[in-house]
């Protein structure tokens, strides 16, 4: 029992030990966290007092004047200095309350109770940033935005938030609210010019601000905070929501009723605004893009911040593009109307660096305004589209060649519902291939490619080339260019330029970097992406020149004679009316990519027939030439991933052409490699001979007629060659002719003609059939009678040769018709005749070639052996004898030739 007290009295000792050795190290902990937090405020606390004491200096001039920047272009030359632009100056006293009201409730409505920060307002930031993410909300006060616009970066940095609050507390120590508020409102930007007093004279024509309604000041209010988004002479829809976010606001601060707002936001921006009379600026197109993306990518302020910017602007081009976009004399684009509108932009191919941007006709290049290059979302694209939706996807998943076979068949009926797709001309043309059909722009084969790839692959393929929609899922109209997606000719360049640069996608940007005023460079150049296999990058590229080349491409007034070029038209229509509201032309070289647009500000306004519709062409063309001259173009380099092809047309699947396919049904296609095609075509072979070939001499015409047969198929269509020879000499071309007769005119009497027909096929040259060859002999009447004579005079000198029976030995040489009879074969050799024959026919006569003389003589020809029949009978063609049959003599364009050939074929063989 004792030893069991003892030993729970020992593990009671061991428990309240174990205990206090917690209990100090609970204290140890605490007190090191202490000392950690302690060290880290002293630490802190220095780092602020760090931050505080290398603050910029509070000075009046500072928060006067803003500093300028300077936009310096690709070669490094200053174009443009924005502050420098006209402010006017304004006292608190000129402020309408309804402005001050406006303003303080929508930037920060404790402004006349904090002391230049507000605390309630940064707990709330920091509780909207903890439950909606960093960035939900900001904390800034007007006097913070005021020191941030004219002493500090606008990097996000903690040494700036602590100067930055540093010194608002200590402008608000200095200056009276009514002063700070002053100093706001003539500094800021207001989107397209400097103060409150130039922005109500700029946008509402409002010299005296007290005349400002409540619509008008709640838009002046709104601007700020992002001046080029809520510009509303370019994004008035944006400036609306502004404007009523701001209304909202005042109702929530007290400033108006509920009524009053209601009443406000009823009022369309659009009808408060009044045209700019602000002198011009040059290249402001240009310096508009500037402004987005420095506003975007830094959250800076290009009027106020004192920055210097490279930009990629090419000042020629720039000039060049707003000379065609003018009204001047000499302007070879023909402009139907002043109404008519215009926008366009120029890429660099391979970098995507914006070399000029043209905003729009009849504008006097003011800040501000719509740019019709970079605002105009809205506008659909039209069949610029189909090479990013349809033919670009299907060769990057499907490895289709640009000879792929797509049936035009007929109206494409849209599943569940009455509507269908047609092609723009209304016609169809059965299995085409997928480079006829993107050339001539058809919309039945489109949207046929389209379904087959899918939408959400060729999305993906989209998106991927920058373009950006409104939807979460395309449609099957987005084949043809024809959805709600809207399209900027930015984006449309900076699409195309990857077709252009091996499948390489940079997003189009016109600065490089940007230096601040205290020596800092901030390099702002996009990073090239790969959006493409470079196989599609080619094939596509291939089939875009055939838009521009081929006689049925729809992009041939785009053609720049001699520059290796690819592009694509785009038009767009309204659904049950003619014209088109939009004309696209986009196209690119290795050097330059443009994307032009063309149309009316009223979307019902259509353009007026082809006139107008070929402006984007005639603008890309002009713009393209100027750009080109003088420089190296290069075309584009094939891939070792892509291979040329010969196939035959109108194989499905594709097929090599054999031997004997005619060269106009052989096309040279693009395949991917490893995906050509292996197997020959069998369609055709060797074209049949002519048959049934007859020569016969007309003693009345002294001509030789000529005729054969042939079975002449449409679908191989074929010509004639004829060649002649005479006494065995070498054949000469006579005529090509499509009759199956022919009359060989002025023939030399005496002589042997050989004579041979081959067909050669229309379709291919190279395609002849075996020639089939005729001989004929053409009589000498007068020498005929000379040689009987001699032979008559001959038997009577020599009597007895006649008296003599034996074998007689006759060699004549016929001269006559071929297979006619000879007329007793008269000659000088002694010949001694069979019992019972006459000798007439032994010796060297004048007989037909394979004649017969009179009695058992056989005579031999000059040419052929054979016996003589004893009636005239038809020979075919093929045989070496001639046909003594007669043929209808077939008058044809040769004759004239053949007489002369005929003529010449003699001389050079008696020479």
């Amino acid at each position: 029992m004792a030893n069991t007290s003892q030993s729970r009295s020992a593990r009671r000792k061991q428990l309240k030990q174990q205990k206090k050795q917690k209990k100090s190290l609970f204290k140890k902990i605490v007190k090191t966290l202490l000392i950690v937090v302690l060290l880290i405020g002293i630490g802190i606390g220095g780092l602020f007092t760090y931050y505080i004491a290398t603050a910029p200096k509070l000075d009046a001039e500072s928060l006067a004047v803003p500093a300028s920047t300077k936009l310096l272009d690709v070669n490094g030359e200053e174009f443009a200095n924005l502050g420098e632009e006209k402010r006017t100056k304004i006292d608190y006293e000129d402020l309408p309350p309804l402005l001050v009201d406006a303003v303080t409730a929508t930037e920060d409505s404790r402004f006349f109770d904090h002391i230049g920060i507000d605390f309630r307002r940064i707990g709330g930031a920091i509780l909207a940033n903890i439950t909606g993410g960093f960035g939900a909300e900001g904390a800034s006060t007007i006097d913070q935005q005021v020191i941030k616009g004219a002493f500090l970066t606008p990097e996000k940095t903690l040494k700036r938030k602590v100067q930055e609050q540093w010194l608002a507390l200590r402008l608000d120590a200095k200056y009276s609210k009514e002063e700070i508020l002053e100093m706001y409102l003539n500094r800021i930007y207001y989107g397209n010019v400097y103060g409150v007093a130039e922005a109500a004279d700029f946008y509402f024509g409002k010299e005296d601000l007290s005349d400002l309604t409540l619509p008008e000041a709640a838009i002046l209010a709104g601007l700020p905070q992002r001046p080029s988004a809520y510009d509303p002479t370019r994004n008035p829809e944006l400036t609306q929501e502004r404007m009523n976010t701001v209304l909202s606001l005042m109702v929530q601060h007290g400033k108006i009723s509920q009524e009053e707002a209601d009443q406000a936001s009823e009022v369309s921006v659009e009808s408060l605004l009044v045209e700019s009379q602000q002198e011009s600026t040059p290249y402001q197109a240009f310096i508009q893009q500037v402004q987005d993306e420095v506003s975007e990518k830094l959250d800076a302020d290009i009027y106020n911040d004192g920055l210097e910017i490279q930009t990629t602007l090419d000042p020629n081009a720039q000039k060049h593009v707003e000379y065609l976009l003018s009204e001047d004399e000499s302007n070879p684009i023909n402009y139907p109307n002043d109404e008519f509108r215009a926008g366009l932009t120029v890429l660099d191919t391979t970098s995507g660096a914006i070399r000029a941007i043209g905003g729009g006709r009849n504008l006097d290049n003011t800040q501000g305004g719509w740019n019709y290059a970079i605002d105009n979302e809205r506008r659909q694209a039209g069949s610029t589209f189909k090479p990013i939706i349809d033919y670009g996807p299907a060769i990057e998943y499907e490895q289709w060649s640009t000879y792929h076979q797509i049936n035009d068949d007929g109206r494409y009926h849209i599943a569940g519902t009455d509507s269908y797709i047609d092609n723009w001309n209304g016609q169809h043309n059965g299995w085409m291939s997928a480079r006829s059909a993107l050339a001539q722009s058809l919309n039945v084969p489109a949207v046929k490619t389209f379904e087959e790839i899918g939408a959400s692959r060729a999305q993906e393929f989209a998106e991927g080339l920058g373009i950006k929609f409104h939807e979460d899922s395309i449609a099957l109209t987005d084949a043809i260019g024809g959805s709600s997606t809207g399209v900027t000719t930015l984006q449309m360049a900076g699409a195309y330029s990857a077709f252009g640069n091996k499948g390489i996608y940079n997003e189009p940007y016109a600065v490089t970097k940007v230096t601040y005023s205290d020596g800092r460079t901030v390099d702002l150049k996009p990073e090239p992406k790969s959006a493409m296999h470079e196989y599609t990058a080619y094939m596509v590229t291939d089939m875009l020149k055939s838009v521009v080349n081929d006689p049925s491409g729809t992009g041939k007034a785009a053609k720049v004679p001699g520059l290796p070029m690819a592009g694509k038209t785009g038009t767009t229509n309204l659904e049950g009316k003619e014209g088109s509201p939009d004309s696209w032309f986009s196209g690119y070289t290795t050097n330059y990519t443009i994307a032009v647009w063309t149309g009316y500000d009223d979307q019902k306004q259509t353009l007026n027939g082809h006139s107008e519709t070929v402006i984007a062409q005639d603008l890309f063309r002009e713009t393209m030439s100027y750009l080109s001259d003088g420089i190296e173009t290069a075309d584009f380099t094939k891939p070792d991933s892509v291979v040329e092809v010969q196939v035959e047309k109108g194989s499905n699947p594709a097929k090599l052409p054999s031997e004997y396919t005619p060269q106009s049904n052989i096309v040279t296609e693009l395949f991917v490699k490893g995906n050509e095609p292996s197997k020959t075509s069998q369609k055709f072979d060797r074209i049949d001979a002519v048959s049934g070939l007859k020569a016969s001499f007309n003693e009345e015409s002294q001509s030789i007629d000529v005729s054969w047969d042939y079975d002449q198929g449409n679908d191989r269509p074929v010509t004639f060659n004829v060649k002649a020879g005479t006494d065995g000499g070498s054949l000469k071309d006579l005529a090509d002719t499509k009759d199956t007769s022919l009359e060989i005119s002025n023939v030399d009497l005496g002589t042997t003609y050989t004579i041979q027909v081959t067909a050669v096929s229309d379709q291919d040259s190279g395609n002849t059939s075996e020639p089939a060859t005729v001989t004929v002999q053409v009589a000498d009447d007068e020498a005929d009678e000379e040689e009987q004579q001699d032979e008559e005079e001959n038997q009577e000198e020599n009597p007895e040769d006649n008296e003599n029976p034996g074998d007689g030995n006759g060699n004549g040489n016929g001269n006559g018709n071929d297979n006619n009879q000879g007329d007793n074969g008269n000659g000088n050799g002694n010949g001694n005749g069979n019992e019972g024959g006459n000798g007439e026919g032994n010796g060297n006569g004048a007989g037909d070639d394979n004649g017969n003389g009179e009695d058992n003589g056989n005579d031999t020809g000059e040419t052929d052996n054979g016996d003589g029949t004893p009636e005239d009978e038809p020979v075919d063609g093929d045989e070496p004898t001639g046909d003594a049959g007669d043929s209808e003599a077939n008058a044809s364009s040769s004759e004239s030739a053949s007489s002369y050939l005929l003529h010449a074929i003699r001389e050079e063989e008696i020479a």
